[in-house]
């Protein structure tokens, strides 16, 4: 069975490069463009991992995080902020609200999907 990440992201070009990092590394992915549409996706299917922009038009992903951490059937998925906002108290407050990593953007393309699926195996392993 296949990886299955929702990329969460409101810039057309950051979302595609996701995909397409994630699609080469054999994950299937599916994309949001609002926060509304990432809470329906998640409440429709299940996701080993979320990427997470933190502005994103109608919401903020910080709030988004919160509402999937709180969520019994949401809160085990591993969420990591990919975000062009770069500041530490940034980057403390995602995790503080339970993301697993914060990724700057621009991101280096030859570790991006490396790195998500090692959250994605941690995540697994805590949970056996």
């Amino acid at each position: 069975m296949a990886v299955k990440i929702l990329i969460v992201e409101d810039d057309t070009p950051v979302a595609m490069m996701i995909l397409y990092l994630l699609t080469r590394a054999g994950c299937e992915t599916e994309v949001a463009t609002t926060g509304k549409k990432a809470m329906r996706l998640v409440e429709e299917g299940i996701f080993d991992l979320i990427t997470l922009d933190v502005d994103l038009p109608d919401t903020s992903g910080f709030e988004i995080c919160r509402e999937l951490k709180q969520r019994h059937h949401s809160r085990h998925i591993p969420i990591v902020f990919v975000s062009g906002r770069f500041c530490l108290e940034d980057q403390q407050h995602g995790l503080e609200l339970g993301a697993v990593d914060y990724i700057e953007k621009p991101f280096g393309a030859a570790d991006f999907a490396s790195r998500l699926l090692s959250h994605i195996r941690q995540a697994k392993e805590i949970s056996c």
